[in-house]
């Protein structure tokens, strides 16, 4: 095997990952087959945030790249940001629901998997975490959770409560981006309106700001988890922290402000079809 590939294997196979990536990529694959024999093929623009967004989930979970994120704290940084931000906007602006439901097999299992998302074991709980508020206070407040010196040092040697932290952090981002980039008109679907939304957004964003600002300013070694363990490449433990502590301040902030046009541009859009709609 090419060098080169070896670093597409994954540092820790995990069968959690493989059955997710694995089942999720397949019912998106069948799913765009059945939508496009349907008459109603999927937009390319779609097909590729959803591709883009799965690839970058997947490339930091479960391959070589998670070495690194154990080993190095700005690597780690930009493994979250990947998993909370990134890789989440671009699957949730994606709308890929449809498709995974047309893409799950006809028959008895799809209706009963059906019938227990809808019902209100499911529902109920759903509803709840999605509650703007809430929703805002648990994605920022994960973030701040994780990075805990305390907290991050235990996570960081333990597999599975590591595995927790990292799966928490991309389903978080899911159910918080999801709520965000909702395709639907807040009107029809009865969803939060497009500037609520933008106000969870400097919610979660501010922060962050401040969270990041504290790290890069910070004398102390706030992560010696990683002076423990060693470092994968020689750095200083300073500019490890430093670098981390900017990739939790500044990134965020710059894809906060995208969703935030996007949004507006959604708002603009709705405002004109109400103009233009005959009385």
């Amino acid at each position: 095997m090419p060098e080169y590939l070896m670093y597409l294997l994954p540092y820790e196979f995990s069968w959690l990952a493989v059955v997710f990536f694995g089942g999720t990529g397949l019912l998106f694959v069948r799913g765009q087959r059945v939508l496009a024999q349907a008459g109603t093929p999927l937009p390319g623009w779609r097909i590729a945030l959803f591709w883009l967004g799965f690839v970058l989930a997947y490339s930091v979970m479960h391959t070589q790249f998670d070495y690194f994120a154990q080993f190095m704290f700005f690597i780690h940084r930009i493994q979250h940001l990947v998993l909370h931000h990134l890789a989440a906007i671009l699957l949730m602006a994606s709308n890929p629901w449809k498709v995974l439901s047309a893409g799950f097999p006809e028959g008895r299992t799809k209706h009963i998997v059906a019938r227990a998302l809808s019902s209100r074991v499911i529902q109920i709980p759903y509803r709840i975490i999605q509650f703007p508020p809430l929703a805002g206070f648990i994605f920022v407040g994960l973030i701040f959770f994780w990075l805990m010196p305390e907290v991050h040092f235990k996570a960081m040697l333990s597999q599975p409560l590591y595995l927790v932290m990292n799966w928490s952090m991309f389903l978080d981002g899911i159910l918080f981006w999801w709520l965000i980039l909702d395709p639907r008109s807040p009107v029809r679907a009865k969803t939060l309106s497009f500037g609520k939304r933008i106000i969870v957004i400097w919610f979660v964003t501010v922060p962050q700001l401040g969270l990041g600002a504290y790290i890069v300013t910070s004398p102390a070694n706030l992560y010696d988890i990683y002076d423990l363990c060693g470092r994968a490449w020689p750095i200083a433990p300073h500019d490890d922290q430093v670098l981390g502590g900017v990739l939790t301040w500044i990134p965020p902030g710059m894809m906060g402000v995208l969703v935030m046009v996007v949004l507006l541009r959604r708002m603009l859009h709705q405002s004109e079809q109400t103009k233009v709609r005959p009385a």
